[in-house]
């Protein structure tokens, strides 16, 4: 049952704002409740409604396009008929893969959709988030533990204040759900990937890759490489990307890159659907890119490449063939 018709989608938005209004009554929470049990059809409706609020972070409002002059009742229904749209049309398997897990939810550190933020911890190690990120920071008498749930982080590690070696010394340690990374005194970029895999790049020094399920040594990777790992092995270690951490600077940096991983890349900083037609992913774009204004890089797309950009929304956006 993964269809939802636009009629009981509808009624799923119409749902949605209501109670998430503020006005809603102990009546109409009860009604809510009785539609929803009354038909399969309906609680898959209001629970894609719920997953495209977690995505957009903001809702309604984030969902309807700012319109001058426009009546708060006119934007309202826009931003109804938008979330129906989302609702009926996008497939469950994308909403389920960007409704994050709850410890994401309750991490102490979390980014947005195209958020970036700075932290200084105690020791004076300085973090980047970027975007769509969750981290927990457990720093202890033993260890300085930073716990990467989603999302991308550039680490500036600080020395520990006992040098390695002594009794007292406490290793700075990323811990993600494939395994644990310890710095060798090092600045370095950690990202999970949608493929259940991490990558990390190391810009100076090293870092040691143990994977939770290898019982082979740890890898160590260092200036200059950049490998993935999943739970059970490191891959072959690689040159590290160019401009790897240039997100840090709000900055993408491509060259002779597909146009299907360039959107893909892009999609990570902006709230909504952003998609590429296979026809035209094989298209090869260079350049330096803003990531600040996702919406004048799309723009200029038309200007170098044969493509067109197509909004069916402001949230949701298609790069396509000219004239499809």
């Amino acid at each position: 049952m993964s269809a939802v018709n636009e009629s009981v989608a509808l009624q799923a938005a119409q749902w949605f704002f209501l109670l998430n209004s503020g006005e809603a009554t102990a009546a109409d929470r009860q009604r809510c409740a009785h539609w929803r049990a009354a038909d399969p059809m309906h609680d898959l409706a209001w629970q894609r409604a719920e997953r495209v609020s977690l995505k957009f972070g903001q809702l309604p409002s984030a969902l309807a396009a700012p319109v001058l002059g426009r009546s708060e009742r006119a934007e309202r229904r826009g931003a109804m008929k938008a979330l129906a749209l989302f609702v009926a049309a996008v497939p469950a398997a994308w909403l389920a893969s960007r409704t994050a897990p709850a410890r994401e939810w309750l991490a102490a550190h979390r980014t947005a959709t195209g958020e970036h933020r700075e932290l200084r911890l105690p020791d004076g190690t300085r973090l980047q988030l970027n975007t769509a990120t969750a981290l927990d920071v457990a720093y202890d008498d033993r260890v300085r533990l930073l716990r990467l749930h989603a999302g991308e982080i550039l680490v500036d590690t600080a020395p520990d204040t006992v040098p390695p070696g002594h009794p007292a010394y406490r290793p700075l340690v990323v811990e993600t759900p494939q395994g644990r990374l310890r710095a060798l005194g090092t600045r370095f970029v950690v990202r999970q990937l949608e493929t259940q895999r991490c990558r990390v790049a190391v810009l100076e020094g090293a870092v040691e890759v143990r994977p939770d399920h290898s019982t082979d040594r740890p890898v160590v990777v260092r200036a200059g490489e950049q490998a993935d790992f999943s739970s059970m092995a490191v891959d072959p270690i690689t040159a590290a990307a160019p401009q790897v951490d240039g997100w840090s600077r709000g900055i993408l940096r491509t060259r002779d890159m597909r146009l299907q991983d360039f959107v893909a890349e892009l999609a990570r900083y902006r709230p909504g659907v952003l998609r590429c037609d296979p026809a035209v992913g094989e298209l090869r774009i260079s350049g330096v890119f803003q990531l600040r204004d996702t919406g004048a890089v799309l723009d200029s797309l038309p200007q170098t490449l044969p493509v067109d950009v197509r909004y069916r929304t402001r949230y949701w956006v298609t790069v396509t063939a000219p004239g499809a």
